[in-house]
């Protein structure tokens, strides 16, 4: 089985869109197509942190994620955090984001990861959060993503 890989990034761009862009390709994931799940880890699945993905196959195959992902063009700062734990029974991510600091966000994520877990009769391990922040500066759209990507890109034709 191939590992599930934590990746990053934060950009700024002309519009949302490329600021988005950007980042994704900070985490080396832009050239893929993107399907969001909701946060349930496998049984036995590895989590990797690793910043940057490696080459996870051929450009425009479906890449299945769970993402944080906030933008604003407002100053302050824009955050995105992932947090994760996992128990022999499986695992769960959690994701929150918005125009605040990695403080909020890194809260946030825990204490829904805590809610997570309480929903379940499992036995996990310590958590684990990442979050990527970034400073906005007028005028600009700032993104920031932290992406939990499974194993590598499958076709989509």
């Amino acid at each position: 089985m191939e590992p599930i890989r934590i990746v990053w990034g934060q950009a700024t761009g002309p519009t949302e869109m490329s600021s988005y862009d950007a980042a994704l390709a900070e985490a080396g994931v832009e050239n893929y197509n993107l399907v969001a799940v909701s946060s349930v880890i496998p049984q036995d699945a590895e989590v990797e942190v690793v910043g940057t993905a490696p080459d996870l196959g051929p450009v425009g195959e479906r890449l299945t994620v769970v993402q944080a992902r906030a933008t604003t063009t407002e100053p302050g700062h824009v955050s995105a955090g992932l947090g994760w734990a996992q128990s022999p029974e499986g695992g769960l991510f959690y994701e929150a984001s918005g125009d605040t600091d990695e403080a909020d966000v890194d809260e946030r994520v825990r204490r829904g990861l805590a809610a997570g877990q309480a929903l379940r009769d499992w036995e996990f391990g310590e958590p684990h959060v990442k979050v990527e922040s970034a400073a906005v500066e007028p005028g600009t759209y700032t993104t920031a993503v932290v992406l939990a990507v499974y194993g590598g890109s499958d076709p989509l034709l």
